[in-house]
C-alpha cells in the first residue's frame, strides 16, 4: 500500500473500523481500490452549502446555531468544504461516495451526531420547528444503494452510529440480542467472541461486516445462514416518530416486559413493518434472534459449464431449499465474478472496448483454481456429520444430473481463494472480500439491479436473459449472482462503472432503468433499489390505481405532516413536495431536485 495511505482504523479505535484480525485483507484491499483511483480522493465544491430549498443561508445558520447550543457545538458539523470520499472502512457520511449523479446532487447540508434517544427527539423536534429535512443513517454504508446520502438535497444527516453505537444486551439463553445503530456485524460479532460465547451463539451478516445490523435489517438486506431473512429474524423495534415522540413495538409496548426479543408481535397491529424501508420514523433499538451454534458445517461448492444449465439448476435448487436440504442463503454467481473479484482491473484480462467476450471469460477461468465453467453455486450443509453427510449426497446426486457438473474439493483451494470467504460468512464469521470486483474498472463504483422471483427456471431464464441484452446495449460487462431464499430468489446484477467517466455513468444509469422498465413488465420487482432509483421502482408497484402508494401517502402525512423526515426515501413524498417535480423517473431523470416546498400551516417559518 502506499505510504500516503494512513492504516485503516480498527473496532478498539472506532465504532465503525475493522477487526484487528482483518486488519492484513483491509490493507490489501485499500491498497488495490487506491492503485485503481485516477482522480482526487477530495472532490471540490463548484454549488457551495446545499441548502434545503426555501431556507435562506442565514436562516440555515442561525438554525444550525440553535442546535448546536442544545447537542453541542462539537456534535454539529456544518458540510461546507470539499467532499472526500473514502473506501467501504472509512467513507463519507455527507454524501454517496460512488454517485451516479454528481456527487453534489445528493449531499447533506450538515451532519449532527445524536448520542441518545431525547437528542434523537431534540433533533426531530428542532427540523419541524425550522421545516429543515433530516435524513438518518445508521453507519451509510449502503454502498451501491446511495450509501449516506440523503435524498432531498441539503437535508442535515443523523449521523447515529457515532454515539449510539452499543450493544445492549446479548442473551446466551434466549438466543437475542439488542443493539444501537452504530454496532456493526463485525462489532457484534467480535463482542460474541469477547464473551466466550462463540462456540454457541451465531450471527447472520451480509456479504461486508462493516454495515449496520439495524440499518441492514431496516432495508432488508440478507447474509448466508439459514438465518439470512434478516428483517424476519429482528424482534422489536424502539422508534423516534417523525415530531419526536418515542415508540416501542410488539412486547416492548407491555411495560417491564421480559419478552421483547423473544416474540415480535405483542397485541394488537404488527407495527414494525411500517419502518422498514420507508420514512415514518427513526429506530434507535433494534432486537435481533442469534443462531445457536449447529455443531459442524461444511462449505461446498458445485461449477456448472455452460450458460444454458441455469433454469434446470434452478429446477433442482427449488425443492432442495424449500425442504431446508440446501439450507442457507446461497449464491449462484456467474463465473466473470470469479475473475473480478480477485480485485484485478479489467485490463488484466482484456482492453477491449464493450462487454469482456464469453472465450476470454473462459480462458481466464481455465488458469483459475476453480477451472473453466459458466456458473458457480456456493452453499453450506450444518450439522453433525452424519447429517451433513445425508444432506451433501443428497445435494450431490441431484446436481450431478447436470451434465458437466464438477464439485471443487476445497483441499485443493489456496487460502486465499474467494471459497474462503463464502466459508467464513455462511458460518456467521464476518469477512471483507466482496468490493474487491469494484477495482474491474478505474475509479470504481457500483449500483445494483436487484429483482425478485420464484425460484423458477423459466424466471431465473427471462431475469438474465433480459440483463444480457441490456447490458450488451450499454457495453457493460454483466455480473449476475442469485441468491436463493426459501421461495423466492433475488437476483443481484452489480453494474461497476468508472465514477470519473461521466459516459459510462449515464449508460449504467440507462441500463438499470431499462432494466426495472423490463422486469416490471415481466411481473419483476425490486426489493431495493438506489436513491435515484426509488421513485421508478415505487412507481412499478401500481396494482389498483397506486393503491400502496396512497396508503403510504397517508401514513406519512399523518406521522410527519411537516414532511421533515427523509422526504422521498423509497418513493414516498410528504404533503409539501407533491405535484412538485421531485420524482425522478425514466424520463427526465438527472436531477434530484424539484421546484421547492409548499408551505406548512400553523408551523413557523423562517
Amino acid at each position: 500500500m502506499s505510504s500516503s495511505l494512513p492504516p485503516t482504523p480498527t473496532l478498539s479505535a472506532s465504532h465503525s473500523g475493522i477487526p484487528s484480525r482483518l486488519l492484513p485483507k483491509a490493507t490489501k484491499a485499500k491498497s488495490l481500490i487506491y492503485a485503481g483511483k485516477t482522480t482526487p480522493d477530495t472532490i471540490p465544491r463548484t454549488r457551495g452549502l446545499a441548502l434545503p430549498q426555501g431556507i435562506s443561508k442565514p436562516a440555515f445558520l442561525s438554525a444550525i446555531s440553535s442546535l448546536r447550543a442544545i447537542l453541542g457545538g462539537e456534535n454539529v458539523e456544518i458540510n461546507d468544504g470539499e467532499l472526500k470520499n473514502g473506501w467501504y472502512m472509512e467513507h463519507p457520511n455527507t454524501h454517496d461516495m460512488m454517485p451516479i449523479l454528481s456527487s453534489e446532487e445528493f449531499v447533506a447540508s450538515a451532519v449532527v451526531y445524536p448520542g441518545s434517544v431525547s437528542e434523537v427527539q431534540t433533533i426531530t423536534q428542532w427540523a419541524n420547528q425550522h421545516l429543515i429535512p433530516i435524513s438518518p443513517i445508521s453507519l451509510g454504508r449502503n454502498l451501491g444503494y446511495g450509501g449516506s446520502a440523503p435524498r432531498v438535497r441539503g437535508s442535515v444527516t443523523i449521523d447515529l452510529g457515532r454515539r449510539m453505537n452499543k450493544i445492549l444486551d446479548i442473551n446466551a439463553e434466549d438466543f437475542t440480542c439488542l443493539v444501537e445503530p452504530g454496532v456493526t456485524f463485525y462489532a457484534l460479532y467480535e463482542e460474541i467472541q469477547r464473551r466466550g460465547l462463540g462456540d454457541k451463539l451465531w450471527i447472520d451478516c451480509p456479504d461486508l461486516g462493516g454495515g449496520s445490523v439495524v440499518g441492514n435489517t431496516l432495508d432488508r438486506g440478507v447474509g448466508y445462514t439459514p438465518y439470512g431473512d434478516h428483517w424476519a429474524m429482528h424482534a422489536g423495534l424502539e422508534v423516534v416518530l417523525p415530531q419526536g415522540e418515542v415508540v416501542r413495538t410488539g412486547m416492548g409496548a407491555l411495560p417491564g416486559n421480559n419478552t421483547w426479543q423473544s416474540f415480535p408481535y405483542g397485541f394488537g397491529p404488527v407495527s414494525d413493518g411500517i419502518f422498514s424501508q420507508s420514512n415514518f420514523g427513526i429506530v434507535t433499538k433494534m432486537g435481533m434472534t442469534l443462531m445457536p451454534n449447529p455443531g459442524g458445517y461444511e462449505s461446498f461448492m458445485y461449477t456448472f459449464q455452460n450458460e444454458s444449465d441455469l433454469a434446470p439448476l434452478i429446477e433442482i435448487i427449488r425443492p432442495l431449499r424449500i425442504s431446508n436440504i440446501l439450507e442457507n442463503v446461497a449464491q449462484l454467481r456467474h463465473g466473470l465474478q470469479t475473475i473480478s473479484v480477485k480485485g484485478l482491473p479489467r485490463t488484466t484480462y482484456y482492453s477491449g472496448s464493450g462487454p469482456i467476450p464469453e472465450s476470454i471469460i473462459h480462458e481466464e477461468l481455465k488458469k483459475t483454481p476453480t477451472g473453466d465453467c459458466t456458473w458457480v453455486y456456493y452453499g453450506m450443509t450444518y450439522g453433525p456429520p452424519h447429517i451433513r453427510k445425508y444432506k451433501t449426497d443428497i445435494i450431490d446426486a441431484e446436481f450431478h444430473k447436470i451434465p458437466g457438473c464438477r464439485k471443487i474439493d476445497p483441499s485443493t483451494l489456496p487460502t486465499d481463494e474467494y471459497f474462503w470467504s463464502r466459508d467464513k460468512i455462511a458460518a456467521g464469521e464476518p469477512d471483507l472480500e466482496e468490493l474487491l470486483w469494484t477495482n474491474w474498472v478505474p475509479n470504481g463504483c457500483h449500483i445494483a439491479f436487484s429483482p425478485v422471483s420464484p425460484i423458477r427456471g423459466t424466471d431465473a431464464s427471462k431475469l438474465y436473459e433480459l440483463a444480457k441484452n441490456r447490458h450488451a446495449e450499454a457495453g457493460i460487462d454483466l455480473m449476475p449472482a442469485f441468491c436463493v431464499g426459501l421461495r423466492e430468489m433475488h437476483l443481484i446484477v452489480e453494474i461497476v462503472f468508472d465514477g470519473k467517466d461521466e459516459g459510462m455513468k449515464k449508460r449504467a444509469e440507462k441500463c438499470l432503468r431499462d432494466m426495472i422498465d423490463d422486469a416490471a413488465a415481466l411481473g419483476y420487482g425490486e426489493y431495493r433499489t438506489h436513491l435515484a432509483l426509488m421513485d421508478q421502482v415505487a412507481s412499478t408497484y401500481s396494482w389498483n390505481d397506486n393503491a400502496l402508494m396512497k396508503l403510504n401517502e397517508k401514513l406519512k402525512d399523518a406521522l410527519d405532516p411537516n414532511g421533515i423526515l427523509a422526504p422521498g426515501r423509497c418513493g414516498i413524498w410528504p404533503k409539501r413536495y407533491r405535484g412538485r417535480g421531485w420524482e425522478m423517473m425514466q424520463t427526465g431523470a438527472g436531477s434530484s431536485e424539484g421546484n421547492g416546498v409548499a408551505p406548512s400551516p400553523g408551523e413557523a417559518k423562517i
